[in-house]
C-alpha cells in the first residue's frame, strides 16, 4: 500500500468514525432502543434511490436537468441509513470505519449513473444491505468525495438534531426561515466554516440558532 492511500485511508476512518458515532447518537436521539426496534433501513435506502433517479434525470422522452447538488443530498441522507445499516450488524465501530473506507475508496468503475444506482438500490431490496461500492461510484459520478460527504453529512446531522430540539416531533418547529427553508440556510451556513475545525458541529449548531426565526 502507497503511503498516499494509507494516509487517506486514515482520514477516511477517522472522518468515518466520527459519522458513525453521530448516526448512533441521532437515532438514540428518535428511540433509545433503536437497534432493537426492527427499523427498515434498507427500504429508505431504495426509496431514496427512486427519488434520486428523478433528481438525475431518466426519462428518454423529455429534456431534463441533472440536479447535483439535490443528488448529493440524496447520497448524504442514503449515506446516514447505510451507517446505521452497518451499526446493526453488531461489529465495533472501528472495524465498520476500516471496512467502510477501503469500500469507498474501491468503488466498482462503473460509468453509468443510473446503473450505479440501481446497483445501490438491488442491494438494499434484494439483500437488505448497504453497498458502500456503488455509493462511491455514484458519489465520484456527482464529483462529490469523502471530505464532501463528510462535509454535508455532518452538517444534515446537526440538522436533524435541531429540529428535535425545536419542536419536530411535535409539529411545533418552524421549517421555513425568513423565506429560506431549513435545508437552504444550512446549505449555506456549511460553506462559511470550516469543516475539518474540531468544533464544527458546535460551531454550525450555534449558527442554526442564530439564524432560527423563533
Amino acid at each position: 500500500m502507497s503511503e498516499k492511500l494509507s494516509t487517506a485511508l486514515s482520514i477516511a476512518e477517522k472522518q468515518i468514525s466520527q459519522m458513525l458515532t453521530m448516526q448512533d447518537a441521532m437515532n438514540s436521539r428518535v428511540s433509545e432502543t433503536w437497534r432493537e426496534n426492527g427499523y427498515e433501513w434498507y427500504r429508505a435506502i431504495w426509496v431514496e434511490c427512486a427519488e434520486m433517479l428523478d433528481h438525475h434525470g431518466w426519462k428518454w422522452w423529455k429534456h431534463q436537468e441533472i440536479d447535483i447538488a439535490q443528488v448529493q443530498l440524496e447520497l448524504v441522507d442514503i449515506f446516514h441509513f447505510g451507517l446505521s445499516l452497518r451499526l446493526m450488524t453488531g461489529d465495533d465501530a472501528l472495524s465498520i470505519a476500516r471496512e467502510l473506507a477501503k469500500e469507498l475508496h474501491q468503488g466498482t468503475a462503473e460509468d453509468d449513473f443510473k446503473i450505479a444506482l440501481e446497483n445501490l438500490a438491488s442491494a438494499a431490496v434484494t439483500k437488505k444491505s448497504f453497498d458502500a461500492k456503488a455509493l462511491a461510484d455514484c458519489m465520484s459520478l456527482m464529483n462529490m468525495d469523502l471530505d464532501e460527504l463528510f462535509r454535508q453529512y455532518v452538517g444534515k446531522n446537526t440538522l436533524n438534531f435541531f429540529r428535535q430540539d425545536h419542536g419536530y416531533k411535535d409539529g411545533t418547529y418552524i421549517k421555513e426561515w425568513h423565506g429560506e427553508e431549513d435545508n437552504e440556510v444550512l446549505a449555506n451556513l456549511v460553506t462559511t466554516l470550516d469543516a475539518s475545525a474540531d468544533d464544527f458541529q458546535q460551531q454550525l449548531y450555534a449558527a442554526l440558532e442564530e439564524k432560527y426565526p423563533a
